[in-house]
Formats: structure tokens, sequence, C-alpha cells
């Protein structure tokens, strides 16, 4: 059974909002969505007509049987394909991504950790979803709770206070030495 992957439109942005590689602009209702789109995902729900899937001769150690069998598995993903699936906040995470082969615009995946062709294919298929969840992760900032914020709020309180009676201290200092001439 096949299931689609949940598909958002794509809305004017509006807001930046800091991530792990840079800036995102995107506004709060698709950052919701696309927290919401996430929250969706599985492994088991990546499309496997998606992309291309193909099988060839693994390479390194493993006996004969490396030379019989064509069990490694390589899947290349068209980007477009795969970005009209996916929420426009996680797009620049997407592209910037190490399996992402500029020449082709396209996503190329190995696998050929098994002997078995099934088990190389459904590893290709668990990185896709592994690189997805890992861009939502970069591109997506985390809600903060409402007991987190306070506590924020509370630090930045009592570091302006300790600051403002820094300088309360030093000016009372500067102001003693005034009337000395110790200047």
């Amino acid at each position: 059974m096949r299931v689609a992957l949940p598909s958002l439109t794509s809305r004017p942005l509006r807001r930046w909002y800091a991530t792990g590689r840079g800036a995102t602009n995107a506004s709060e209702d698709e950052i919701q969505a696309a927290r919401k789109w996430l929250t969706k995902l599985h492994a088991e729900t990546v499309p496997r007509d998606i992309g291309e899937m193909s099988f060839s001769r693994s390479s390194g150690p493993g006996g004969q049987n490396v030379n019989k069998t064509s069990s490694k598995a390589t899947l290349k993903v068209p980007l477009d394909a795969l970005l009209k699936h996916i929420p426009t906040a996680l797009h620049p995470e997407i592209r910037s991504s190490r399996y992402v082969a500029p020449r082709s615009n396209s996503i190329i995946i190995q696998a050929d950790e098994s002997r078995k062709q099934n088990d190389n294919a459904h590893s290709c298929y668990a990185r896709l979803h592994q690189l997805v969840v890992e861009a939502g992760r970069n591109a997506i900032p985390g809600e903060t709770s409402a007991e987190q914020a306070k506590h924020v709020k509370d630090l930045q309180k009592s570091d302006n206070e300790r600051r403002l009676k820094t300088k309360k201290q030093h000016s009372a200092k500067k102001s003693s030495r005034k009337g000395r001439g110790d200047d």
C-alpha cells in the first residue's frame, strides 16, 4: 500500500528564524504546519515510487558472493519530485544535504550494508526519511514551553539587575575619586 506524503501549499515568507545553519525565512503558520507535518511523517509513509531504485554489485570484502549478486541499492530521487511533498520551510535544508547531486538536481542515496537487495532498498528509504527529519530539526525552531520562557525571562531580569548593580558600584567608585584628586 502506497501512502502519499502530506503536502503543504507555499505561502509568502514573512519572518526570520535563526536555525542551525543560518536563517530561514518562514511565517509562524508555515512553522506550525511544518511541525504538524513532521509529526505525521514516518518511514513507512515515504512513497516507494518517488524515485528510481537501481541495484548493482557491491564493492569491498564479502567473499565470492559480492561478485555474483547485485545487492547494492541506489535510490535516485529528483529534487523537484521530493520538494513538492515537503513544506517550504524545509527546502533550504534539503537542498544543502550531503546527498544532493547538483548536476543531476537529485538526491542520491546508496546502501550496501546487507547481502539482501530488499534490506538495502529499505535502508535507502530509511535514510531518505532520516534526511527529511534532520532537515526538519535544523530548519524549524523548537517550541518553547511556558516554564522555559519564564525561566529565560527570570535569567534576563537577574542579569540586568546584576549589570545595573555593577554599573552603580563603578559609578560610586569614580565619583568618590573626584573629591580626592586621585585621577
